[in-house]
């Protein structure tokens, strides 16, 4: 068996030795026959590599996008209620920012800057409230992108009710006073939101005198001919949490001649000067020993042909109520006024101090005798005139006390400033 098992092997062999040389001769034939093949398989080859080529440009123009410069704005575009107590933003990402331009539909911009590398630009404002914005941001080699947001409205809000009116002539002795219907308790912020200049120049500062109230005046009375404009930038200024500011606005107002009247409550008279002459001189009569005159730097504040006067209202029960007193003139909130008085005999005025606190002139009733004192010391004054009164007997008046701030020196003005 192993023999034959030999013998086998042998023939075997025999036989693959013969196969292979008749497969070495076909493999000669198949080799010559395979030139053409070739040829075939390399123009497969050349349609794998134009292939191959599609492929690069596809994969080069993906990347091309995934590199492209990107924009992205903060508040992000589309944003309905967006917050405006901090600045826009605008970044690029896979390039620079060759330009950013904020609009507002209200007509406003927002200036800003750029970072060293011109990757992002800040607003140097916060936007406004309530208002649209289109952003438009320009990378470095590429088209410009927008985007747009809305910013939401304060839900509280405070207004500065100002004195003088706008396009209003009044006498040197005018402060700027402006009255606020929330307490303030950023008075910086506030402060810092208003400016009041003059021309000719001069240093103008403000006061408060409460949480409401802020005042502003130079060191001495306004020059006659003065320009004053009161610039309020109030718009989206947090006055106290949560509570903003609404006006953004310039009110311009004028002073007149220069007027100044002197009341001497010893003498009784009552000296006129205006630009540096004396117009008139008259006799009054001022309070009496239980209710004396303020002394002091007083404006007058408010002006009434002719007006009820009531004691109640001052606190002096019923003492008097005359329902038309003429030619009156507001001196003080607590009810000091500079007034005609028809009712006194003429011989008090210029001898005697009978009133309750306030400066009597002889006048008619009626107010429309031209001839008497009343009506042409009426006649002459406006606005923001100054009335001093001396010798009265009394303390000086509070600076609070109407348009009064002229009697506070002028390191106690600026000491009651925010800035």
């Amino acid at each position: 068996m192993g023999f034959a098992k030999n013998s086998n092997r042998s023939e075997r062999w025999t036989v693959n030795r013969s196969e292979r040389q008749a497969w070495s001769r076909r493999g000669v034939l198949a080799a010559l026959g395979a030139v053409p093949a070739v040829g075939i398989l390399a123009g497969c080859s050349g349609s794998a590599d134009a292939s191959e080529g599609t492929d690069a440009k596809a994969g080069a123009s993906t990347k091309a996008k995934a590199t492209a410069p990107t924009v992205t704005v903060a508040p992000a575009d589309g944003t309905k209620k967006a917050g405006f107590t901090s600045p826009v933003e605008v970044t690029v990402s896979n390039g620079t920012l060759a330009s950013v331009e904020v609009s507002g539909n209200d007509g406003s911009t927002l200036a800003g800057s750029f970072n060293d590398a011109r990757t992002k630009w800040t607003s140097t404002k916060d936007p406004y409230s309530g208002t649209k914005y289109t952003v438009t941001a320009t990378p470095k080699g590429a088209a410009a992108q927008s985007a747009s947001f809305v910013t939401k409205q304060p839900s509280e809000t405070f207004v500065g009710y100002f004195t003088p009116e706008a396009n209003s002539t009044s006498g040197v002795g005018m402060p700027v006073s402006i009255n606020f219907t929330e307490a303030v308790k950023d008075r910086a912020a506030v402060e810092k939101a208003i400016t009041v200049t003059a021309e000719p120049a001069v240093e103008v500062v403000g006061h408060w005198f409460s949480d409401t109230r802020l005042d502003f005046r130079p060191e001495e009375y306004w020059a006659a001919g003065t320009k004053v404009t009161l610039s309020l930038r109030l718009k989206d200024v947090e006055g106290t949490n949560g509570v903003y500011g609404t006006q953004s606005k310039d009110v311009t107002f004028h002073i007149g001649r220069r007027q100044i009247s002197t009341v001497d409550l010893a003498k009784k008279t009552m000296t006129v000067e205006r630009d540096g002459s004396t117009l008139a001189t008259y006799p009054v009569s001022g309070g009496d020993a239980d209710h004396t005159t303020w002394s002091g730097i007083m404006v007058i504040s408010e002006r009434f042909k002719q007006t009820r006067m009531e004691s109640s209202t001052v606190g002096l029960g019923d003492e008097y109520d005359i329902s038309d007193v003429p030619h009156a003139q507001r001196l003080t909130t607590s009810g000091t006024f500079i007034h005609g008085n028809y009712w006194a005999s003429t011989s008090v005025f210029g001898s005697t101090n009978t009133s309750h606190g306030c400066i009597g002139i002889h006048d008619a009733k009626g107010a429309n005798d031209s001839s008497v004192p009343g009506y042409k010391f009426y006649a002459s004054s406006m606005l923001g005139d100054v009335v001093v009164v001396t010798n009265s007997g009394e303390k000086t008046v509070e600076a609070s006390n109407g348009l009064n701030g002229w009697n506070l020196s002028w390191a106690d003005w600026k000491a009651g400033s925010a800035l």
